[in-house]
C-alpha cells in the first residue's frame, strides 16, 4: 500500500503522485480507493468523549467545602437531627443547580471541528469526475477545486490557475494566499507552504487540482484537534483559592471537634452531649452559605458581563479574568477588523490619502484618475450584494473596487471604455493581472500586480503632460517608496497602464507606471485606548499572530503594544523551544517580547505554557482554529463572537459578542470588582462563623450551658449570613479598580491581615453574645430556654450589624460602598423579618426552640448587638487592613 508522503510541500507534484501511486490524469480506481479506505480509515477527526450532563452535575459537588457540608448532613442524620440534615442537603442542591444550568452548554468544545468533515468533494476516479462525501477521501485522490469549496483534506497542488485560499483561521493571514504548484523549502512555515491546500480552508478564487496527501487526524487541523484534546484544563485561580480555604476549614473543623470531645471527657461530660456539641461546632465552623453566595455572585457577574457583550461559559471564569496579569492577543479579527482597506495611493505627483477622496476632487489629478481606473476595472471582485449574499472576491480587490466606487468613479464616463474587457487572470508566474479595454480611439491595457514584477515590466512613469523614463534611478526611488510603505505594515500593489496598437499585443511589456496602492487591515478604533487602559491596570499585552513580521510590528506599534525599537520573534525562532526550560536566551527573549509573528498553533501553546510557568495568569484571545489549543490551555480563553470560528468559541471560557477588544477591559474590571466583593463577603461570613464557634467553645470552656443549638446555628448561617453576604456580592464597585496593579496570583482570598480582622470581629460578637446570655441567665433569671433565645437574637442582630464592618478602610463612616448598596439594606430588612418570625411564629419557634424572652430580653439583645459594630468601626479607624 502507498505510504503517506512526508513534507509534500517541498516535493514536486509529480514526485508526490508517484509516491502515492496515482496518475493525476485518471485518478485512483474504485478498487484502489476502497483498499485505501480500509487501510487508512475514514477522513474524520477523532472525537473526544463529550462531557455528559451527569458528569457536569457531579462536578458541582467537587469542592471540599461541599464535601464538608455533605459529611455534616450525614452525621446529623445519623444522630436523628433530620431537619438539620435536610436543610444542609437543600443548600447543596440549590448550589449545584445554579452551577449546572450555567455550565451545561460549555461542555461541547469540539463539535464544530467535526462539522468540517460534513461536506462533499469533487474527485477524479477512473477518469471520471465524481462527487463523494468528504469522509470517503483517501490519500492519492485527485480533488478538483473551485471558488467556494472548503478543503476536506490536506492536498498537494498539481495544477492551478489564479488559485487563492483563505487561510486566516489556520495561520492568521488576513488576505487570501496565492497558490502555486511549485515546491517550497522543506522548512517552510505553515503560512509559507503555497503548494498546499489545508483541510478547513476555503477557495476564494481561481481553480485547480490537488492530490490528497493527508486525511483525518494526520492533517494540520487534525494535529490542532489533538492539541485541544491534550491541552491541560487547569483549575482556575478562584477554584484554587476556594479549595485552599476549604482545606483550612477542614483542619479547623476537625481540630475543634476533637478538642471539644477531649475537653468534655476530661470534665466527665456525657459522650452523647459532647458529640452533639462537636456537631454544633462543626456546623458553626463551616460557612454553609459560602458556596451558594459565591455561585450567585459569579452568576450575577455573568449577567453584568453579558450586558457588556461578554458571554461567559464557566462561572469561575468571571473572577479569574479580574486576576489576569497578561493578555496574549491574536491580531487578525481581534485587534484589526479582518478586512482590507485602501489607505493611500503613492503617485508620481505625490501621495493621496483615501480619506481625502471625494467625487468633487477625484479629477484634479490625472494620475489619481488612472489609479482609480485600474483599481476598478482591472479587478475580478463583485461588490453587488443582496440581503442573502455578501460582496464576493479577493479582499484586496474588493477594497480597491470599493474605494473607486466611493470616489464616484465610472469606467464609461471617466475613462471612455466601451464594450466588454478582455481579462488576463492573475498569473502566479508573472505575479500580475491585466485587462484590455476598447475606447473610442483605440485600446487601453490596465495592469496590477506585485510591485517588483510590475516595476520590471515598466519603461516609463505615467504623466499627463509627458512620460518620464523609468530608469535605474526611478526604479530605485520607487523601491524606496515601496519599502517605506511595507515597513508600516501595509500591503502594496503596483498599478500600470499602456495604450497598445492592438488588443493582441503582450499586456505585460512597455508599461507606464501609475503608482502604488497601499492597503491595510485597519486596526479597531477602540483598541489603542483599551491597550492603554490595560497598561494603567498593570496588565501586559502581547500580540501573537500568524501574519508577516512587518505587518505584526506595525499593528503592534499603532495599537500601543510595542515601541518603535521592539523586536519580533517568529515561529522559526521558536523551533526547538522548550517552555519548561529556564536556562537559555530564548526563554529570556520570550519573557520580554511583545510581538510574535508567523507562529504555529504549537508555538502559541508553548508561549502560553511558558508564561503560566512564570506564575502569570493568562488571558488568551483569538478567533481562528489555530487559536483553539492555546485558548483552552490559557487560564482564560477569550474568543470573538462575530468573526470567530465556532471551534475557537467552544474552546474558550468567554466569548465577546461584539468582537471589541475594549470589552475585555470592561470584563477585567468587572472581574476585579467581583473578587473584591467575594473577599468582602468571605470576611463577613467567616467573622460570623468564627463568632459562632467562639460562643459555643467558650461556653463549654467556662462550664456554661450551650448558648446555641446546632439547628439555630444552621439557621444563622443560611439566613442571617447569606442574604447580607449576597448583597455584598452585588456591589457595583467603581473605575478605581483599573488603576491598581493586578493582585498577586498566589495571594489567598483571606490574607493574614484579613484573618486578623476576622478574629477580632468574631471575638467581639462572641463576647457580646456570651455577655447577653450570662446576663439573661444569671441576672434576669428568665430560664435557660429564654436565655438561649437572647443569645440567638444577640448574635443574629450583631451579625447583621457586622455587614457595615467590612467596608473599605478608606470609605466614609456613614457614606461608603456598603451603606450606598441598596441590596444591603434590603437584605437587612429581610433578615430582621426572618429572625423575628422564627421567634414569634409558633410553629417555627417550636422547631428552633426559641420562646419569646420578653421585653427585657429583647432590649438586652438589641443593646448587646451594637457593641461589635462600635468595636468594628474603631478597628477600621485604627488599622491598616
Amino acid at each position: 500500500m502507498a505510504p503517506i508522503v512526508e513534507n509534500p510541500h517541498s516535493q514536486t507534484a509529480d514526485d508526490v503522485a508517484a509516491r502515492l501511486q496515482v496518475d493525476p490524469r485518471t485518478g485512483l480506481t474504485e478498487q484502489d480507493a476502497t483498499a485505501r479506505q480500509k487501510s487508512f480509515g475514514p477522513n474524520l477527526l477523532q472525537r473526544q468523549k463529550t462531557k455528559s450532563s451527569l458528569a457536569i452535575l457531579l462536578h458541582q459537588f467537587k469542592g471540599i467545602i461541599v464535601w464538608l457540608l455533605g459529611g455534616a448532613a450525614v452525621f446529623s442524620g445519623f444522630l436523628g437531627d433530620y431537619i438539620e440534615a435536610f436543610a444542609i442537603v437543600l443548600v447543596l442542591l440549590i448550589n449545584a443547580l445554579i452551577g449546572f444550568v450555567t455550565e451545561l452548554r460549555a461542555a461541547r468544545s469540539m463539535e464544530a471541528l467535526y462539522a468540517i468533515s460534513e461536506v462533499s468533494a469533487r474527485v477524479r476516479r477512473s477518469g471520471k469526475i465524481l462527487e463523494i462525501h468528504a469522509r470517503d477521501l483517501v490519500p492519492g485522490d485527485i480533488v478538483l477545486l473551485e471558488p467556494g469549496d472548503i478543503a476536506s483534506a490536506d492536498m498537494r497542488i498539481s495544477s492551478c490557475t489564479n488559485l487563492h485560499c483563505d487561510e486566516s483561521t489556520m495561520t492568521g493571514e488576513s488576505v487570501p494566499v496565492s497558490k502555486s504548484p511549485e515546491p517550497v523549502a522543506d522548512d517552510a512555515l505553515l503560512g509559507e507552504r503555497t503548494s498546499m491546500v489545508f483541510k478547513g480552508t476555503s477557495v476564494t478564487q481561481g481553480a485547480g487540482e490537488a492530490i490528497v496527501s493527508s486525511i483525518g487526524m494526520e492533517t494540520e487541523i487534525g494535529q490542532i484537534t489533538h492539541m485541544i484534546h491534550t491541552a491541560e484544563d487547569d483549575a482556575l485561580p478562584l477554584e484554587r483559592r476556594l479549595d485552599k480555604l476549604g482545606h483550612r476549614l477542614v483542619g479547623l473543623t476537625l481540630g475543634l471537634v476533637f478538642a471539644t470531645v477531649i475537653l468534655g471527657l476530661f470534665r466527665d461530660q456525657d459522650m452523647a452531649i459532647m458529640i452533639q456539641t462537636g456537631v454544633a461546632l462543626a456546623v458553626a465552623a463551616i460557612p454553609e452559605g459560602l458556596p451558594i453566595v459565591a455561585t450567585l455572585c459569579l452568576a450575577r457577574g455573568m449577567l453584568r458581563m453579558a450586558r457588556r457583550n461578554a458571554l461567559v461559559n464557566r462561572l469561575s471564569s468571571v473572577e479569574t479574568l479580574g486576576s489576569t496579569t497578561m493578555i496574549l492577543t491574536d491580531k487578525t479579527g481581534t485587534l484589526t477588523e479582518n478586512r482590507m482597506e485602501v489607505v493611500r495611493y503613492i503617485l508620481s505627483d505625490g501621495p493621496v490619502e483615501t480619506s481625502d477622496l471625494a467625487p468633487a476632487n477625484k479629477s484634479e489629478s490625472d494620475s489619481l484618475n488612472w489609479a482609480l481606473c485600474v483599481s476598478a476595472c482591472c479587478n475580478s471582485a463583485d461588490t453587488s450584494s443582496s440581503a442573502n449574499s455578501a460582496p464576493n472576491g479577493d479582499p484586496m480587490e474588493l477594497a480597491m473596487l470599493q474605494v473607486a466606487q466611493s470616489a464616484g468613479f465610472d469606467a464609461h464616463s471617466d475613462c471612455g471604455f466601451t464594450g466588454d474587457a478582455i481579462v488576463h487572470p492573475f498569473d502566479p508566474k508573472r505575479l500580475m493581472m491585466a485587462t484590455i479595454h476598447k475606447t473610442r480611439t483605440g485600446v487601453v491595457t490596465l495592469v496590477k500586480g506585485a510591485p517588483e514584477a510590475v516595476f520590471g515590466a515598466c519603461t516609463q512613469i505615467h504623466s499627463k503632460n509627458h512620460p518620464v523614463p523609468f530608469d535605474t534611478k526611478e526604479h530605485d526611488r520607487w523601491l524606496d517608496l515601496l519599502g517605506s510603505e511595507t515597513a508600516k505594515g501595509l500591503r502594496c500593489l503596483a498599478l500600470a497602464v499602456k495604450e497598445p496598437d492592438s488588443a493582441e499585443s503582450d499586456p505585460y511589456t512597455d508599461l507606464h507606471l501609475v503608482g502604488l496602492v497601499c492597503l491595510a487591515d485597519p486596526i479597531r478604533e477602540e483598541v489603542p485606548k483599551a491597550i492603554a487602559a490595560c497598561r494603567d491596570a498593570g496588565i501586559d499585552v502581547v500580540m501573537i499572530t500568524g501574519d508577516h513580521p512587518e505587518t505584526a510590528a506595525a499593528i503592534a506599534r499603532e495599537a500601543g503594544i510595542a515601541g518603535p525599537d521592539s523586536t519580533v520573534i517568529t515561529g522559526r525562532d521558536l523551533r526547538g523551544f522548550d517552555p519548561e526550560s529556564t536556562d537559555n536566551d530564548m526563554a529570556d527573549r520570550i519573557g520580554k517580547a511583545h510581538v510574535f509573528a508567523r507562529v504555529s498553533p504549537a508555538n502559541k501553546l508553548d508561549i502560553v505554557t511558558y508564561h503560566q510557568l512564570q506564575g502569570r495568569i493568562i488571558a488568551m484571545t483569538g478567533d481562528g482554529v489555530n487559536d483553539a489549543p492555546a485558548l483552552k490551555k490559557a487560564d482564560i480563553g477569550v474568543a470573538m463572537g462575530k468573526r470567530g470560528t465556532q471551534v475557537a468559541r467552544d474552546a474558550s471560557d468567554i466569548v465577546l459578542l461584539d468582537d471589541a477588544f475594549d470589552t475585555i477591559v470592561a470584563a477585567i474590571a468587572q472581574g476585579r470588582i467581583i473578587f473584591a466583593n467575594i473577599r468582602k463577603f468571605v470576611v463577613y461570613l467567616m467573622s460570623c462563623n468564627v463568632s459562632e464557634v467562639m460562643v459555643v467553645g467558650l461556653a463549654l470552656g467556662l462550664g456554661m450551658p450551650t448558648p446555641l443549638l446546632p439547628l439555630q446555628i444552621l439557621f444563622l448561617n443560611l439566613v442571617t449570613d447569606v442574604f447580607p453576604a449576597f448583597a455584598l456580592g452585588l456591589s457595583r464597585g467603581d473605575d478605581s479598580v483599573m488603576r491598581a496593579s493586578p493582585r498577586d496570583p498566589t495571594e489567598p482570598i483571606v490574607t493574614r491581615a484579613l484573618w486578623f480582622r476576622i478574629t477580632w470581629l468574631g471575638l467581639a460578637i462572641a463576647f457580646s453574645t456570651l455577655g447577653a446570655f450570662a446576663t439573661a441567665l444569671f441576672h434576669l433569671q428568665i430560664g435557660s430556654d429564654k436565655a438561649i433565645t437572647v443569645a440567638f437574637l444577640t448574635i443574629a442582630l450583631a451579625q447583621l450589624w457586622n455587614v457595615f464592618n467590612v467596608r473599605d478602610r478608606n470609605g466614609g463612616l456613614l457614606l461608603n460602598e456598603v451603606s450606598r448598596n441598596s441590596y444591603v439594606w434590603l437584605a437587612f430588612a429581610v433578615c430582621l423579618v426572618l429572625v423575628f418570625t422564627a421567634i414569634w411564629f409558633a410553629p417555627l419557634s417550636q422547631v428552633f426552640k426559641l420562646p419569646s424572652p420578653g421585653v427585657d430580653g429583647f432590649a438586652l439583645a438589641f443593646a448587646a448587638s451594637l457593641c461589635p459594630l462600635l468595636f468594628g468601626q474603631v478597628l477600621l479607624a485604627r488599622s491598616r487592613i
